[in-house]
């Protein structure tokens, strides 16, 4: 209980403090070297060319961009920079980029401005000699001299984010165009600070020795919770293979882990599951003491053998590979992108599916997937339409989101007639027991929907789905069954509005898996079963719901339900101007609906029972009592 509670408190102090610096940043932004000129540094770009920053002459305006590309937040602005530098050239403003990462050799960083297509000259600041010219301490940062080399403006290129890789719902301030157009307009800057949001550029001192050390304590933790996503090509945002990477992202480390928003597992209480992805006690006071004593390295030599992560199918070959028709194109900038695809199965016969795996093109991009059955033809009806006569991405797109699919909102745009589950990074693949699986009738389609999510480059992206077929005798066909929360609308300003659902087993029954949906105002959920005559069980309870982290859990026992057994949701919604997620500004009554712009509550659940056809013994009235 005491370890708990000193978990708990090391959590409530570093919201605390964490929103006592965001807010003391936001009210009082650096100022450091405003109204000064700055020296004559001198730049190597990726070409080669040697200049100073005098060299730039007769320039109305000139902007020091300090970029990451291992920041998701830097590269995110890397298509608007491109754009503000082309439409300012003429103008006489030059921008200049610097990149932070010392690591980064110069092919490496050509490879980079070349894949988001950065058309200002980039270098790397060696020894952030630029960044301490100037005192830089974020990526991205902006920083603005004018004609005398005089800094005019330091701090963010808008307000797109309010907080660290937190987008706003639309951007009000194009701080960076407004200084540049009253500079070359000739009239002073009205705002000269503002606080720049991304990540800190890591100047401190690395450290050799240490009671916690990298290669001892934090390398074992990182290969058995985070380097499955974060590694070159994976869906993370960022690397974390060496050491350097860890000690640029430490303070992040602590901060996500402490908060339990990392690893990425929702449930905070309940029953048990199958590939938990959670930090122990000690786990999480070993990154928090290695961030707070200076990251030191420690000895190589403690280090554990790298990771062996397996390449291609995890359950080895499939008995059917269904593929996307095409690449999908994502531009670099504007909203995720929520796209289905159907993939027809040809089946000449039916066959139930004993496993299913998801296989990402472009695991950069591809955030998470839910897979559904279809008999009736409905999604090639949604998709030839799309094709045909293309609508705008309900969501905000891009104009250079391109390729097969269709979008269906929130959902696949109909009711589906089975469900092969869902996958987000780091959920391995499961076989279900001998003698049960998933009905998929023949000549059916599977419809996926992907969650795409930009990283401020133009990428592509075809992914599969691998189905793996029962080989011995099928006894119970896997059942799916679900539970409503009961609601038409969430009005509007309602901080902590509550659904609820009930159920009722009519027959036993065994679950296998379980999993919860709501849409963006989601806040809480839970869930917990009574049997007839016993005591209430937590089934499991998220306290921060988030819609691009929903997942199907596996029950790490099966769940044995006996006829009668009452089984309980409980949701709450937050539709509030306080919600980030919140779709709209000011809030809006949302009602029931599978758009975007609607809201739902269920909970799915995959199991079998003596019961005949595709659900599960399910009502929602209980038994009369004779």
């Amino acid at each position: 209980m005491r370890s708990r509670f000193v978990v708990l408190s090391l959590v409530v102090a570093a919201a605390i403090t964490c929103w006592l610096t965001q807010r003391s940043a936001a009210d009082n932004p650096n100022r450091a070297q405003v109204g000064k000129k700055i020296d004559n540094v001198k730049f190597t770009d990726i070409t080669g060319k040697t200049f100073a920053l005098y060299d730039l002459k007769d320039k109305k305006a000139i902007v020091l961009v300090f970029l990451s590309f291992e920041c998701p937040v830097s590269t995110s602005y890397s298509q608007p920079l491109a754009e503000m530098a082309k439409d300012y050239e003429r103008l006489g403003v030059s921008f200049i980029g610097l990149s932070t990462n010392q690591d980064d050799t110069v092919a490496e960083l050509q490879k980079q401005v070349k894949e988001c297509a950065l058309n200002f000259p980039v270098a790397l600041d060696r020894n952030f000699v630029v960044a301490n010219a100037v005192k830089a301490e974020i990526t991205p940062e902006v920083f603005v001299l004018d004609g005398n080399y005089v800094l005019q403006y330091r701090g963010r290129i808008d307000d797109g984010y309010y907080a660290r890789l937190k987008k706003s719902h639309e951007i009000t301030k194009h701080d960076l165009k407004q200084v540049l157009a009253e500079i070359v307009s000739g009239r002073p800057v009205s705002v000269s600070a503002t606080e720049a949001i991304g990540c800190v550029i890591p100047r401190k001192a690395f450290e050799k020795l240490g009671n916690v050390t990298y290669y001892k304590d934090v390398l074992p933790i990182l290969q058995n919770n985070c380097q499955q996503c974060h590694r070159p090509g994976e869906v993370g945002p960022f690397s974390l293979l060496t050491y350097r990477q860890a000690v640029n992202w430490a303070t992040d480390i602590k901060d996500f882990t402490q908060s339990r928003l990392m690893p990425p597992w929702k449930i905070n209480d309940g029953m048990s599951f199958h590939n938990e992805r959670r930090l122990t006690n000690r786990e999480l006071a070993v990154l928090a003491a290695w961030a707070d004593s200076n990251t030191p390295e420690g000895d190589p030599k403690d280090a554990p053998a790298p990771v062996k992560f397996a390449d291609g199918w995890k359950l080895g070959q499939p008995d059917l590979v269904l593929t996307v028709s095409d690449e999908f194109q994502i531009g670099p900038t504007g909203n995720d992108v929520f796209r289905c695809f159907v993939m027809p199965t040809n089946l000449p016969e039916d066959k139930y599916v004993a496993a299913v795996e998801c296989r990402p093109g472009n695991p950069k991009i591809v955030h998470h997937s839910l897979i559904y059955i279809d008999t009736q033809g409905q999604g090639q009806k949604l998709q030839k339409l799309q094709q045909e006569k293309p609508t705008k991405d309900p969501h905000g797109g891009s104009d250079l989101d391109k390729g097969p699919g269709y979008y269906g909102g929130m959902s696949v745009g109909f009711v589906p007639n089975g469900s092969l589950g869902g996958w987000v990074p780091g959920q391995m693949p499961r076989v279900l027991p001998d003698g049960i699986g998933i009905l998929l009738p023949k000549n059916s389609d599977v419809v996926m929907q992907i969650h795409y999510h930009r990283n401020g480059r133009l990428e592509k992206d075809k992914t599969q789905v691998g189905l793996y077929f029962a080989k011995k005798k099928i006894e119970h066909q896997y059942q799916g069954g679900v539970m409503a929360g009961i609601f038409l609308v969430i009005p509007k300003d309602k901080k902590d509005f509550v659904v609820k659902g009930t159920s009722y087993f009519t027959q036993d029954a065994t679950l296998y898996t379980i999993t919860p949906h709501m849409h963006m105002l989601g806040k809480e959920i839970k869930v917990t079963v009574t049997p007839p005559e016993g005591k209430e069980q937590l089934v499991f309870d998220i306290k921060a719901w988030d819609y691009n982290w929903q997942e199907t859990y596996f029950f790490s026992e099966p769940l044995k339900i006996k006829a009668g057994t009452k089984i309980d949701l409980q949701a709450i919604y937050d539709n509030s101007k306080d919600n980030p997620s919140n779709p709209f500004n000011p809030p809006q009554d949302v009602a029931l609906g599978e758009q975007t712009f609607n809201e739902m509550c269920f909970v799915f659940m995959g199991g079998v029972s003596d019961s005949k056809g595709q659900q599960l013994p399910m009502t929602r009235y209980p038994k009369k009592k004779n």
